[in-house]
């Protein structure tokens, strides 16, 4: 039977070598994310026959929601394991953030067994790094206008250093008040992650940038390499009170960081209407479908 725990920075080298052995491009295949959010739905850690498993335990519907393996072995043995997971429960066997790729694994494993859902909500937005920093043509042209607008405050952007780590703690942590974000539960873990990566940065091989305007800081970004094609965004944040800001920095931090990846993963929407308009905005190059799969009846697989 599988055993689950709480993720700790110590799992760092064999999580991150089933992740490269998979290669998968969702964000929710970062070490660095898997630690930072794990409060977000309780979500624990497991090893299984050459596989690394995170399974959610915090769900609307009580049963435990594994994401899809990642890592090398036998995939029919690493699948039956998790069915008698969901089963010990009474539960059914949920498998979230399923791709394209992946599903005909589960499709030909276990034939006709699997209910699927698309989830449009956690779709991942990857653009074409090359098109994103350069911004060409007419389509971007409100884009470029805003960073225009944002170059008159004569911006200098710098990589992040532990120097910057206080004050960009305290501009998200006032933002969080700002908007009384302790109300909100994806706020709270939002801000336990942010400081995960600040705590952890190092650590972590985190790469940040930093906007400031006369010494005073306007934005900032955080990301990572997720796969040897996709670099990964995983905090953006601007002040709102410099015209330009977050689309200076999102064209600036990708140039900088992520030239030599074909393509930049800015992660899912989360069904908020505002960010799927700005996210759409950047026209992405693969709206990175995700997938539920349900067997209510797990036992069946063993």
């Amino acid at each position: 039977m599988l055993t689950f725990r709480d993720i700790t920075l110590e799992d760092r080298p064999w999580i991150c070598r089933a992740l490269r052995q998979s290669d998968f491009p969702g964000c929710e295949y970062s070490f660095a994310n898997n630690l930072a959010w794990c409060r977000a739905a309780s979500s624990r850690i497991a090893q299984a026959g050459g596989f690394y498993l995170i399974c959610a335990f915090d769900t609307p519907d009580g049963a435990p929601h594994f994401s899809f393996p990642a890592g090398t072995g036998d995939y029919a043995s690493v699948f039956r394991e998790m069915a008698a997971f969901a089963a010990s429960m009474g539960k059914s066997l949920v498998i979230t953030g399923v791709t394209t790729e992946m599903r005909p694994v589960l499709e030909q494993l276990f034939p006709e067994t699997f209910s699927w859902e698309n989830d449009r909500d956690s779709a991942d937005y990857l653009y074409d790094t090359a098109a994103f920093t350069a911004l060409s043509g007419k389509k971007y042209h409100k884009k470029r206008n805003h960073i225009a607008q944002f170059q008159k405050y004569a911006p200098v952007f710098s990589e992040m250093t532990p120097n910057d780590f206080e004050e960009c703690i305290a501009f998200a942590a006032d933002s969080y008040n700002a908007k009384d974000g302790y109300t909100d539960a994806s706020s709270v873990a939002e801000q336990y992650a942010i400081h995960t990566f600040f705590t952890n940065f190092a650590a972590l091989e985190l790469k940040g940038g930093v906007y400031r305007v006369n010494g005073n800081l306007a934005a900032f970004s955080i990301g990572e390499p997720i796969s040897s094609q996709v670099f990964g965004v995983h905090i953006e944040k601007a002040d709102l009170r410099y015209h330009g800001a977050y689309p200076a920095m999102a064209r600036k931090f990708a140039a900088h960081f992520a030239a030599a990846y074909p393509y930049l993963n800015r992660e899912e929407d989360l069904g908020i209407p505002g960010l799927r308009k700005s996210k759409l905005s950047y026209y992405p190059a693969i709206l990175l479908e995700k997938w539920t799969a349900v067997c209510k009846t797990p036992e069946a697989l063993l």
